[in-house]
């Protein structure tokens, strides 16, 4: 596991994350490291979202630092193109973070199961 991973996301569980990306294409995300550091820093995020693919890792070791201290929910992906496809980057580009920053009504159901399979494998 990396150093900035801070438990094991399972396959299901990235899934319904890329859902939950993908109902949510109208809401407004910030992208990259320092995009996300800030809205993290700040508390404006919804929900921030780490490839686990990033080289180096230390990139993003401080981001769920921060969540856990300002009480943001976090997940990880496994890819970083696939996040940058389902936030809508070119093609080719990659994403290591994205902070959600507003949750569309759509999308509420899906992020509201994702947070809750998060905190029972945190307490794991």
């Amino acid at each position: 596991m990396s150093v900035h991973v801070q438990f094991e996301t399972p396959e299901d569980l990235a899934n319904k994350i890329y859902e939950m990306i993908d109902l949510n294409k109208n809401g407004r995300v910030k992208k990259g490291s320092n995009e996300v550091t800030k809205a993290a820093e700040r508390g404006t995020a919804q929900f921030i979202i780490l490839a686990e693919d990033v080289n180096p890792p230390e990139l993003l070791a401080h981001i769920p630092l921060i969540c856990d201290e300002k009480d943001i929910p976090n997940g990880y992906v496994p890819s970083q193109e696939f996040l940058a496809k389902g936030v809508g980057l070119a093609k080719g580009a990659s994403a290591a973070s994205v902070a959600v920053m507003e949750i569309t009504k759509g999308a509420q159901e899906k992020f509201h199961e994702v947070v809750e399979e998060i905190k029972a494998i945190k307490k794991a």
